[in-house]
């Protein structure tokens, strides 16, 4: 049996962990090349100093049903960035999807601090790393996408567009950064659209990524543990259901009707029938404005 992207290739950049890793796996589920790029190698850890590596996500991307390509990347430098594509371009000869995950933002911003006391160098390092990444990655991998048409780009974000709208998201420079990655995704729709090509802003819900879990001192068996601390915890979901967006997104011929759309992995799953590994549908940010924000007891029933 094939997959859906059988013969597909995609570039997920910034898939050392996280959303990037999870979203890596499902299109590797699906019968994709995948080439994942960050810069913790097993050689060498940027400043998280964490354990996960880029060769330990394309191992899973293989192990799932792709072929997974590790490519140590930083992408705030734009002639790794061009060699990256010259290789996919060498190897390959296509590229069917862009993953722009690229973040790094954990450790530089002050969840307390007014913009007037906030790092400044650590604010302005936060914006290079989630916002200049992207537009350079773009910048040298659209050429090679739009070579056949109907090539996907996917700008990772967090928070949709109405939800960024009428809150206010951490700090400053987090809000900054969030809110321009979900607007990169509405510009590159009108710049590609008319070339053949989709573009979406998507955002995952409440992720259990590594670091969330290693946070809440628990496990991704053990995960439910922490709601009596957190109880909105609850609603959260695993990096591999914002995965199963992007592959759904990634193999529907009809794509372009998303084109320049803030979507969700809770919205989409409703839309596509894909579910949590659990088997859930969790929808994240309707239980935000409903629930958490409404100041209601934690309740997942009926956002599941």
């Amino acid at each position: 049996m094939t997959g859906p992207l059988e013969g597909k290739v995609a570039l997920v950049a910034g898939a050392t962990r996280g959303a990037g890793r999870g979203v890596a796996v499902e299109l590797g589920a699906a019968g994709a090349t995948v080439y994942v790029t960050g810069r913790t190698t097993r050689e060498r850890r940027s400043e998280y100093e964490r354990p996960e590596t880029i060769e330990d996500t394309a191992d899973l991307v293989t192990a799932a049903g792709g072929h997974g390509i590790a490519v140590p990347t930083d992408h705030l430098d734009p002639d790794a960035v061009r060699a990256l594509v010259d290789r996919i371009a060498d190897e390959q000869g296509r590229l069917d999807v862009l993953v722009n995950d690229i973040w790094g933002g954990e450790l530089l911003f002050d969840w307390d601090a007014p913009v007037w006391e906030h790092d400044l160098d650590k604010g302005l390092r936060l914006l290079r790393l989630a916002v200049e990444t992207h537009a350079i990655t773009s910048h040298h991998a659209l050429p090679l996408l739009l070579r056949r048409p109907g090539g996907l780009v996917v700008e990772m974000t967090d928070g949709t567009a109405d939800y960024n709208r009428d809150n206010y998201r951490v700090s400053f420079f987090y809000d900054l950064a969030k809110s321009s990655v979900l607007r990169m995704g509405f510009s590159l729709g009108h710049e590609l659209g008319p070339r053949g090509a989709t573009a979406v802003a998507l955002t995952p819900g409440w992720l259990r990524s590594e670091i969330m879990l290693e946070t809440f001192g628990v496990t991704e068996d053990t995960w439910r543990d922490a709601l009596e601390r957190v109880p909105h915890f609850c609603i959260s979901e695993t990096p591999r259901y914002v995965g199963r967006a992007v592959a759904a997104l990634a193999a529907d011929p009809e794509v372009a009707r998303w084109n320049g759309r803030s979507l969700s992995s809770g919205g989409l799953a409703q839309e596509y029938g894909f579910t949590d590994l659990d088997g859930s549908r969790p929808d994240a940010w309707r239980y935000l404005v409903e629930v958490q924000d409404a100041e209601k007891p934690a309740d997942a029933t009926g956002y599941r």
